[in-house]
């Protein structure tokens, strides 16, 4: 329950739902409609750098339920920190399905009772569809010769991560630095020193990923960004040899997990539509486009064929640095955890 905390601080009262919503996108159809068909909209409150993979998505399941269904289909969507968006779901925005960045977040909101026990064993994989991980983005030619988490902490070497108290990507990240120390024989008092001097040498703490990004792209500040590996790929791609990726011989398992809001869907009349939804995730079509936007596919046979894209690295399941994500929360994030503890924020 104290782990609640990482996401309260963010939004201190509910926000109103009229200054949520305007960050949704609808994904529009073309299909053509039963006579006598519903009209249904789904809301699929997600985390920052997701749009472009449910955007995708959207686009190839609303023809295909609206041909099964004869209904009208319409599906929004709602990014930023998955923090920030637990935090929102909690507050009123009426989520029909969650696709956020981690367990932590998607349980924060079955404890306020909008999602019913054991969500987590309803879809295959643990409700895992995809699962990810953090890697390196740095310059043209790499000049500060970043290969390893260690190489991080070098003087000289800025370094943008999102903050860990908001954002997915932030708190994945300061798992990952962890992980890398005690995982290769450090002690609890080493890993406290290598991340103290890793925040440190971060300019910017950016709430979420994508802001991380601007930050690192658009702004050209820091010289190393710690990313979701698809975010890497789009940064890569989009610079057209600008930056490059690297991949670091360790980091952790990223695990995206997705879930129907049951408070809302019921209340809605919408759990038909949502639950198809998420199903369809699973399906050889929909772990396609999941393995082209550089997310790993849960299906073995999809990821294998793209096995080119996902280079074999060492993944630690997080039960390897603690016994769970709420154990390492309250241990490394939440309050008076280890990052209170060794990060101050620069004087304004």
């Amino acid at each position: 329950m104290k782990y609640l905390s990482r996401i309260a601080h963010v939004i201190s009262r509910a926000a109103p739902l009229a200054l949520l919503l305007p960050a949704a996108t609808a994904s529009a159809s073309t299909a053509v409609v039963a006579p006598g068909g519903e009209t249904i909209e789904l809301l699929n409150v997600s985390y920052d750098p997701t749009r472009e993979l449910w955007r995708e998505i959207n686009d190839t399941f609303i023809p295909i339920y609206e041909k099964s269904s004869g209904n009208k289909l319409t599906i929004k969507q709602s990014h930023g920190g998955s923090s920030t968006q637990a935090r929102a779901v909690i507050d009123g925005l009426e989520a029909d399905v969650v696709t956020l960045a981690s367990f932590l977040d998607t349980d924060a909101i079955r404890q306020k009772a909008l999602i019913k026990d054991g969500w987590v064993d309803r879809l295959p994989d643990r409700s895992l569809p995809y699962y990810s991980t953090i890697v390196f983005v740095v310059r043209k030619g790499n000049p500060k010769g970043i290969k390893d988490w260690p190489d991080l902490v070098r003087s000289g070497v800025e370094i943008i991560t999102p903050n860990p108290k908001t954002s997915g990507n932030g708190y994945l990240s300061f798992f990952s630095a962890w992980g890398s120390v005690v995982l290769r024989g450090g002690t609890r008092e080493q890993a406290t020193e290598y991340v103290t001097k890793l925040y440190k040498q971060v300019p910017v703490l950016d709430s979420g990923a994508r802001g991380a990004t601007t930050t690192f792209v658009q702004k050209q500040i820091g010289d190393v960004h710690l990313a979701w590996e698809n975010e890497a790929h789009l940064e890569a791609r989009e610079a057209k040899g600008e930056l490059e990726l690297i991949y670091p011989p360790i980091s952790i398992r990223a695990e995206p997990h997705v879930a129907v809001v049951d408070d809302n869907v019921d209340r809605k009349k919408t759990r038909a539509a949502a639950e198809a939804y998420l199903k369809f995730l699973y399906t050889d079509q929909a772990q396609e486009i999941i393995a082209k936007n550089f997310y790993r596919p849960t299906n073995k046979l999809a990821l294998e064929k793209h096995a080119s894209t996902f280079p074999n690295i060492r993944l630690f399941a997080i039960t390897e640095i603690a016994k769970d994500f709420p154990d390492a929360h309250k241990q490394f994030i939440g309050e008076n955890g280890v990052f209170d503890s060794i990060y101050k924020p620069k004087a304004q």
